[in-house]
């Protein structure tokens, strides 16, 4: 079993480190993932990712007060809306837009009425 915590773990990091210079992918949320994974498979991982000077202080302010830093909601919605924008440039159908749009939106409320560090 811990194998599999260990593959999750790996997978997610690789995941947020992709976020990291993607607009489309969050990287808190799976540098959230990963670190859970490695609690569960790899004290020495775990330890790393919780002492890392950039993917640290996120996941301990969200496990501590369930919160966001100022600078990455900023970051988040910059990409959010610059996710939508490409959509829009693209001409994507309107009802795809639509549900973009709501889904995007909810995202961002999340985002902005989680506390601030």
């Amino acid at each position: 079993m811990k194998l599999l915590w260990l593959a999750l773990g790996l997978i997610s990091l690789a995941l947020a480190l992709i976020g990291v210079v993607l607009p489309l992918l969050p990287t808190v949320p799976f540098l959230l993932l990963a670190a859970l994974c490695f609690a569960r498979s790899s004290e020495r991982l775990h330890r790393w990712l919780m002492s890392h000077p950039t993917f640290g202080p996120p996941i301990a302010d969200w496990q501590e007060h369930g919160a966001i830093n100022v600078r990455g909601k900023r970051l988040a919605t910059l990409s959010i809306l610059a996710v939508f924008g490409v959509s829009l440039v693209l001409g994507l159908r309107p009802l795809i837009l639509g549900i973009q749009a709501v889904v995007l939106a909810t995202v961002l409320l999340f985002i902005w009425t989680r506390p601030n560090v």
